[in-house]
């Protein structure tokens, strides 16, 4: 069996998609390892439920530097110390400026809360409601310095109900994201995708999965 690819996870928050990518390695025959998960806000919850899993963890703070460069440098090399292969973005609310994307180019993946190209930036489940939209969902793709964009790896699509609030839809969206990143990530670990420019290209795709899904259902 290939070694272990070495992930780092970059959080703010509470990190949902964190532990959904920490459960996931914890199977034997997952093709990554979570090494570290870095923060830029140091009261993160993200950081304290990364620790108690028994992941290395540290607090970078962005509001302590003085420009977005230098806080990157010091997040690199927090990330190259620890050896890391790919970084992980969940729920990282920083944008990243086009030097720091470089040097990680093709090595480091986001999750989004919609269907991207739509509804790129904040206010996804809002937006996809206002839009009258009868999927939703979610994507996972290889960061370039443009907002939500970049090769997609994987992306899932959710039923949007006629009573649905977004907080209604982001829970079930959610949902699918906990499951989608950790698939997505094992893909690029295992080599399975392979970026190809601007397109992700995935070997040994099922041909049974190619079914179309219909809402509101056909029938």
């Amino acid at each position: 069996m290939a070694a272990k690819k070495r992930i780092g996870i970059l959080i703010s928050g509470r990190g949902s998609n964190m532990l959904s990518l920490i459960a996931a390695a914890r199977e034997a025959d997952y093709p990554a390892e979570i090494v570290c998960v870095l923060s830029n806000r140091p009261g993160a919850e993200g950081l304290a439920r990364a620790s108690a899993a028994g992941i290395a963890t540290q607090a970078i703070d962005h509001k302590a530097f003085d420009t977005r460069e230098a806080f990157e440098e010091k997040l690199d090399a927090a990330l190259r110390a620890a050896n890391v292969d790919i970084v992980a973005c969940a729920g990282f609310m920083r944008k990243m400026t086009a030097g720091f994307v470089e040097r990680w180019r093709d090595r480091m993946l986001n999750i989004h809360p919609s269907l991207l190209p739509a509804f790129k930036g904040l206010d996804t489940h809002e937006r996809a409601l206002a839009a009258g939209v009868k999927l939703a969902g979610c994507t996972v793709h290889i960061v370039r310095p443009e907002l939500d964009a970049g090769p997609i790896i994987a992306q899932a699509a959710v039923p949007v109900l006629p009573d649905d609030t977004a907080a209604a839809l982001a829970a079930r969206v959610l949902e699918a994201e906990h499951l989608l990143y950790p698939h997505a990530l094992s893909l690029i670990a295992a080599g399975r995708a392979a970026i190809e420019g601007e397109q992700v290209k995935i070997a040994q795709v099922p041909v049974n999965q190619a079914i179309p899904l219909y809402w509101p259902p056909l029938s």
